[in-house]
């Protein structure tokens, strides 16, 4: 795989790499689109297009990639999340050279090493050995540097005397053993892999990641596409979340990974039904019990307040009360998901919201140092009668707990790492 550029339709041909003074990968507007299959009038119409050279009409086409644009530079280890079907694949694509950008451009400034689909080249009929031949030619190898490398390929790959039978015999597991090993013979200058840590056995999975801890520490530069949020954080300082065919988000990995999440888990959350935003209490009489305003730290804002892990968080607002009388205060940390942390009522400390004007009380509560671990979460305020035995309001703010901990779980526990020599320990 010599040095090359890949450009889109209509823009500047082959562009020689920069010796590595800019990036290695440079995607400006880049976006694809397949031909959907029609019958038809609109096949007809499909045809005729191609054959006039004009761009095929949209109720035809399919766009699984929109106006992408982000550099990757020498040295960078960026991860690649979103849902199946965001078009993560068809961008890692993009970059191998697979296929061609239907828009924009996609520039490449070096050697690429592209774990797609491990094996998928491999001729079933040849044995083992004779695919490490063959694809290392494909790579541009002479027979000699091939001769030198296959020693280290078999020993990489594993999979004993299977290595001279021929590979419609292997497992789908020792497919992927060799198609790794052979992908990595030749260090790239841009590692992309889809979804390569997904499969395998365990053991693979560890030498697979060794070796991109080991590439990464002499300087390589790496593209990994996961759905295992782990590993991006693991392996990655930067993240992309592509979604519904555009990047949706760029920045650090524990940002990026932390809002995916937190996305999934609002998803998969249905809301409870007496749930409602601040701004929708009415600031008329009423004949119920409501939350009339609810601050976090202060601030009265729809988006979510970001705290650092162990920050303090202080909840405060005001309650109506129709009959003049103090209302008890329920207030509750929930995870994203709706997972509960948290739950308490004021009555149970024996505190009474104070008065601050006819039928409005005024409540505080705080929590001086939240053990949480990062992700999203919501803060939930609930309006109930003196006697504390009817709910009849609920309203939730959302705070988001940044951080690159990669401890798994809701909160932090305190706890120790012991080391065999006596009083020797790590406390984290």
């Amino acid at each position: 795989m010599s040095d090359l550029s890949r450009v889109g339709d209509g823009v500047a041909p082959w562009q020689a790499a920069d010796g590595g003074s800019g990036p290695l990968i440079s995607l400006r507007d880049a976006g694809k689109e397949y031909a959907l299959r029609t019958t038809g009038t609109r096949k007809l119409a499909a045809v005729m297009s191609v054959l006039r050279g004009q761009p095929l009409p949209p109720a035809s086409t399919f766009k699984a990639l929109q106006g992408v644009s982000f550099d990757l530079r020498r040295g960078e280890s960026t991860g690649l999340v979103g849902v199946n079907g965001a078009g993560k694949s068809t961008l890692l694509k993009l970059i191998a050279g697979v296929v061609r950008p239907s828009s924009g451009s996609v520039v490449v400034n070096g050697r690429v090493g592209a774990l797609l689909e491990l094996g998928a080249g491999f001729h079933p009929e040849y044995t083992g050995r004779e695919n490490i031949d063959l694809a290392c030619a494909l790579l541009g190898l002479s027979p000699r540097e091939t001769k030198q490398l296959v020693g280290a390929i078999v020993e990489f790959a594993d999979i004993g005397t299977h290595i001279d039978q021929p590979v419609k015999q292997y497992s789908s597991g020792m497919i992927v053993r060799l198609g790794f090993a052979v992908a990595t013979c030749v260090v790239p200058d841009v590692l992309i892999t889809d979804e390569v840590l997904a499969v395998g056995d365990e053991s693979f999975q560890r030498k697979c990641i060794s070796w991109m801890e080991s590439y990464l520490a002499n300087g390589g530069t790496l593209l990994l596409c996961s759905h295992g949020m782990y590993h991006v954080q693991k392996l990655c300082s930067r993240a992309l979340w592509i979604h519904e065919g555009r990047l949706h988000r760029n920045g650090s990995a524990a940002d990026v990974t932390r809002e995916y999440l937190a996305w999934h888990e609002e998803r998969s959350h249905k809301p409870a039904e007496t749930a409602r935003p601040v701004e929708a209490a009415s600031p008329t009489p009423s004949t119920q019990y409501e939350i009339r305003s609810m601050l976090l730290n202060g601030a009265d804002r729809s988006e979510p307040l970001a705290l650092e892990q162990g920050a303090a968080l202080e909840l405060s607002g005001t309650v109506y009360s129709p009959d003049g009388r103090a209302p008890v205060v329920a207030i509750a940390l929930v995870r994203a998901d709706g997972t509960a942390i948290f739950g308490t009522f004021s009555e149970v400390y024996g505190y009474k919201p104070h008065a601050l004007g006819p039928n409005l009380f005024g409540y505080t509560v705080r929590f001086p140092k939240l053990p949480l671990l990062p992700g999203r979460y919501v803060a939930r305020s609930h309006a109930m009668d003196p006697e504390g035995m009817r709910l009849f309001d609920q309203v939730e703010r959302k705070f988001d707990i940044v951080g690159n901990s990669r401890e798994m779980g809701l909160c932090h526990v305190e706890h120790q790492w012991l080391a065999p020599e006596a009083g020797s320990s790590t406390q984290r």
